[in-house]
């Protein structure tokens, strides 16, 4: 159905277009839009529909699973220098992305009034930059990573204050 050796077409209508075929494939009723994301550099690919949970997963794993093959064939596809491919469902990435945006502003907050040091647990690596970035708008805390993938997880530690 995809030819991997002629790159042709914009990134954003070949995801679209797989990724309708493969919501059609789970036997799921969806539509799929496509949406430009404030950074200028993302395409998001969101899935509205009935019964479109499946299509997430526990924890957001089948989606993840969706979105790289999703990634995969438009990149094979595509010519070079195309926008990034971001899948949502039913909304979960934003809803997940604004839960653990607040879960890290009470973690920062602790860390700022105890001083101590806080290791979160291991995360897939979009939701370890929602935290770095989240924390790098918070005065008084920092963040890094430490171990290896699929436990790489983020430190949330006090800044010396100057």
């Amino acid at each position: 159905m995809y030819d991997a050796q002629e790159p042709t077409g914009d990134a954003g209508e070949v995801g679209e277009e797989f990724l309708s075929g493969l919501i059609s494939a789970f036997g799921v009723t969806g539509s799929v839009s496509r949406n430009l994301l404030d950074d200028g550099d993302t395409i998001e690919l969101a899935v509205e529909g009935d019964d479109v949970g499946m299509l997430i997963g526990p924890r957001g794993q089948t989606l993840s699973a969706i979105q790289e093959l999703t990634r995969t064939v438009a990149q094979r596809k595509v010519a070079e220098g195309q926008p990034r491919i971001v899948v949502d469902v039913a909304g979960y990435r934003k809803d997940r992305r604004e839960a653990l945006e607040r879960f890290t502003r009470d973690v920062a907050a602790q860390v700022v009034a105890s001083g101590v040091v806080r290791v979160l647990e291991p995360m897939p690596p979009a939701d370890r930059k929602v935290v770095h970035d989240t924390v790098n708008s918070i005065d008084g805390v920092s963040t890094s990573s430490e171990g290896e993938e699929p436990r790489r997880r983020v430190v949330i530690q006090p800044t010396d204050a100057g």
